[in-house]
């Protein structure tokens, strides 16, 4: 997955569809700005995403941060690989570090989201 395929939330999450299937996960720029992350807690098969809500979350030496559903669904797979190994995430945030599989219950919600060039925008403006 190259981030320039994806589409992004302000809260630095990423989507890549296909078909009906969300595979989500968090952009290089949040896995730099938490540093030396420590643990991950990622939902079980099954749980209803929200859009906009919290689905897990994410600890690092900083703080301990909230992953936000970019999507309205459900999850159908888990990465437990990140869930036993939060450095892969740290090491390959878009390919072997995705969070989640989940079911696209509105394909509309993915279309609002930024996509590469925007999201570039908006952490410039956000690091100033």
């Amino acid at each position: 997955m190259k981030p320039t395929d994806l589409r992004f939330t302000r809260t630095h999450e990423w989507v890549y569809v296909d078909g009906d299937v969300a595979t989500i996960g968090v952009s290089r720029f949040a896995v730099d700005q938490l540093t030396d992350l420590i643990v991950i807690d990622l939902p079980e098969v099954g749980r209803k995403l929200s859009e906009g809500k919290s689905f897990g979350e994410i600890e690092s030496v900083k703080a301990v941060s909230d992953l936000y559903s970019p999507i309205d669904g459900e999850v159908i797979e888990v990465n437990r690989a990140v869930a036993a190994d939060v450095q892969i995430l740290a090491q390959d945030p878009y390919e072997k570090g995705w969070l989640i599989k989940a079911k696209i219950a509105d394909p509309a919600q993915v279309e609002k989201m930024l996509d590469h060039d925007a999201y570039q925008k908006a952490i410039a403006e956000e690091s100033h």
